[in-house]
Formats: structure tokens, sequence, C-alpha cells
């Protein structure tokens, strides 16, 4: 038995589809080859999460009387009279028939390849399972992974226990609120009602120390909100500020206008 083979007699077992002499082989197999367990523990991990996703559903009325009466008219073992048509497959087994009474070493047909179908159909509904698990989940899971750096500071310095914050009115009725933490060394910005810059002109965020100003990054406004991490290192006693500077931020490195916002963190 080779190691598809094997695969093929996994799916059928976690499927508890086996026959009495599969199901010897499968164990046989198991004894002899036991790098080939993983596959079987695989596939039976597969099956129990299968099984796990189904809801139960009660069957409707007449179902086993339907099923059986189908099962009644269908051809069986390769039987097409019962089914009232012949597709060729009664031809076959007759011309086979003459074949053998003519020369006895002529092999048996080949037997199908039912096993394969097994394991195909099972991966299949792994991969459907699979997907709809995905699809619901896609979502929460993209806006977990892609969340912006600014938010992830933000949480990180909420749940400092040396967490502050600082609010100041804009002239044009918006807020700006400061969020820092000395023990992280970090500071978040968050507005509400600012406007948003001139075209080719950005809002630069400074830290000031006594008389130097230090370039902190630039951020966007999205309808009147934006949450801006500072870069760099915040300080103890640091003035947050913000200039309006041209789109990419001051040339010189040093601030070119006077701030819109101040926020005093001492």
């Amino acid at each position: 038995m080779n190691e598809q083979d094997f695969a093929e007699l996994a799916a059928g077992a976690a499927l508890h589809a086996l026959s009495p002499d599969d199901e010897r082989r499968f164990r046989e197999a198991l004894d002899a080859r036991p790098e080939w367990r993983a596959i079987a523990e695989a596939d039976a991990e597969t099956a129990d999460f299968l099984a796990g996703g189904a809801a139960l559903v009660t069957p409707p009325a007449g179902i086993r009387s339907a099923l059986l009466a189908q099962i009644a008219v269908t051809p069986q073992n390769g039987d097409a009279q019962s089914s009232g048509h012949d597709d060729g497959s009664s031809a076959a087994t007759e011309t086979y028939a003459e074949a053998s009474a003519d020369d006895a070493e002529v092999p048996k047909p080949p037997t199908p390849a039912r096993r394969r179908w097994t394991r195909t159909i099972f991966a299949l509904a792994a991969c459907l399972a699979v997907l709809v698990g995905v699809g619901i989940a896609a979502a929460a899971l993209n806006g977990q992974l892609n969340r912006p750096e600014s938010v992830i500071a933000l949480e990180q310095i909420q749940a400092a226990d040396d967490a502050e914050r600082a609010t100041v009115e804009l002239p044009d009725g918006g807020t700006a609120t400061a969020h820092w933490s000395a023990s992280a060394g970090a500071a978040v910005l968050v507005t509400d009602g600012i406007p948003a810059p001139a075209d080719g002109k950005d809002y630069e965020l400074w830290y000031v120390r006594g008389d130097d100003a230090i370039p902190a990054g630039v951020f966007d406004v999205e309808d009147g909100r934006a949450t801006a991490a500072l870069d760099g290192d915040m300080q103890a006693g640091d003035v947050i500020a913000v200039t309006v500077e041209q789109a990419g931020g001051s040339p010189t490195g040093t601030p070119t206008t006077d701030p819109v916002i101040v926020i005093p963190t001492a």
C-alpha cells in the first residue's frame, strides 16, 4: 500500500465509511507505517470540525419512505435494467463476457476507484467549511490585523497605570486631546472637528521642550477627525503642539508658522 492509498482509507475512516475489509487494511497500515498516523489524525480532526459546525435539523416527515422508494428504482451494482434504460454498460458487460469465454486469461474489468471519490469529496467539504468560517470572520480579522499604529499606541497608553490626558478647545469649535504615558514614553493626539489643511499643506506635530521644538510627524484629517501617534520619545513636561506646514512637514525641521494647537502635559 502506498501513501495515496492510505490517504484514501484515512478519509473513509474519518467518515466511518469503510467496509470491514478496508477497515482491516487501514488498521494494518497504521501499525506498519506509524509515520502515516498524522494523515489519519488530520482527517479525523477535519471530520470532527465538520460535524461540530453542522446544525441539528429535524428531517422532514416522509423522508425515509421517499429515500427507500428512490433506492428501489436506482441501479444497484451496475444493474442498468432496473432503471428502465440502457446507458451502454450492459453491452460492455456482454462484450467482456464473450471475450472471457474465448480467453480465460483476459483480466477482469478494473474496479472503479470509489475511495478516491471519498477523499475528494472529503477534501472539498473540509475546504467549504473552512471558507464559510473564514467568510464569517474575515472582516473582524482584517480589522484586527490592519489597525493603524496610532490606534494601537492609544490603546497601549490607555492601558498604562500612569496614563494621562488633556483636552483643549479649538477656535473652530472642535477639540484636541493629548493622551500620554511617561512609562510608555509615548503620546497620541486625537482631534474632533478640526478643519482639513489647505491644499499643499499638512499638520505637523511637535514636542516643545524648553526652547526647542522637536518634529514628531505629520498627520491627515478625515471628516474633521484624526488620531495621530507622535514620533519619538516623549519626556515629562513636554508641550504637544501642532503647526500648519508645507506638505510633508517643515523643510527646516523647525516650525515655520504659529501653532494652531498647544497642549501642556505638566
